[in-house]
């Protein structure tokens, strides 16, 4: 797959095309990915993907406070490198780019700097202004600019529809495995080891606290997790925080992620790792002792090793 910054000065061969976020790159998307590189080798063209960043609402709207995504840009590429594209195009977002009606947003970028032949949709696909571009005025440019279109089915799970939103929900209330079956891998957070307050360290289970590397990267809801743990390639067993630490907290908004990693010594601060959740082990609790919070975190690393080995 050739990453292309913007859509200027490339030349494709019949160029079949797909835009959107991609956020997730999940099960659904993947199947629209999957038959945009199929359609593209049946008629001998070149499978082109066009997305955006930073994300429109960072941009457009003053709702971005509240804005969390499953991938981050360099996470969206490497999943979309597993997919067999010829060509990703990410475009710079921008006011301009914004305001554009969809129809210009064709004829400038689909049309003049890509040469588009035919365009493959989601079935929920809106863009342009405000979103004001569906699958009518899609038809509508195809049909002035000479190229075909098609819009493809959603990807169902127990009749629901697979979705960014969906897989979100689902995070934020804690349910990983469902989540991670709507991704159709497991979910994963990558960050830098920040100095903490070695609380931990003190009770026998030394945690490395996490700074993600994207502040819009989704968070899951608070609670204690069976994680995988990627340090530069090798992956260890962990169980992973995340919330106020209220046993040894009293400041309920100091929020955290910290990863116990099993087997495992050594001096990791300014390091980058990668976690992988697969399971919820419970939620976060407040105990009445250091002691009772050992006990538990006992009981968690035994859960942990059940669930993972």
């Amino acid at each position: 797959m050739i990453v292309h910054e913007g859509a200027d000065n490339l030349k494709f061969f019949n160029p079949v095309v797909t835009l959107g976020i991609f956020d997730g790159v999940h099960k659904g998307h993947r199947a629209l990915l999957d038959y945009l590189v199929s359609c593209a080798r049946n008629v001998n063209g070149e499978s082109v993907v066009v997305t955006f960043h930073p994300h429109p609402r960072v941009v457009l709207t003053d709702q971005h406070k509240g804005l969390s995504v499953l991938t981050t840009l360099s996470e969206k590429k490497s999943l979309l490198e597993k997919t067999n594209l010829n060509h990703l195009i990410i475009l710079t977002f921008d006011r301009e780019l914004g305001n554009l009606d969809a129809c210009d947003f064709v004829e400038q970028v689909l049309v003049k700097k890509i040469g588009i032949q035919h365009l493959i949709v989601g079935y929920d696909h809106h863009f342009g202004k405000r979103r004001e571009g569906d699958i009518v005025t899609i038809k509508e440019c195809a049909a002035k600019f000479n190229f075909s279109v098609e819009q493809v089915n959603e990807v169902c799970i127990n009749e629901n529809a697979i979705s960014s939103t969906a897989i979100r929900e689902a995070l934020l209330k804690g349910k990983i495995e469902e989540a991670n079956s709507l991704l159709g891998y497991n979910y994963s957070l990558t960050g830098v080891i920040v100095e903490g307050r070695r609380i931990g360290r003190e009770i026998g289970y030394p945690t490395a606290n996490i700074s993600p590397d994207d502040s819009y990267k989704l968070i899951p809801c608070d609670g204690v997790y069976a994680v995988e743990v990627n340090m530069e390639g090798t992956i260890y067993y962990g169980m992973l925080s995340i919330g106020s630490n209220p046993t040894v907290n009293d400041d309920i908004e100091a929020r955290s992620v910290e990863v116990n990693i099993f087997d495992f010594e050594g001096d990791i601060y300014g390091s980058e790792i990668t976690v992988i959740f697969r399971f919820r082990l419970r939620d976060e609790i407040r105990f009445k002792s250091i002691g009772e919070l050992t006990r538990q975190m006992d009981n968690d690393k035994q859960h942990t090793m059940r669930l993972l080995k």
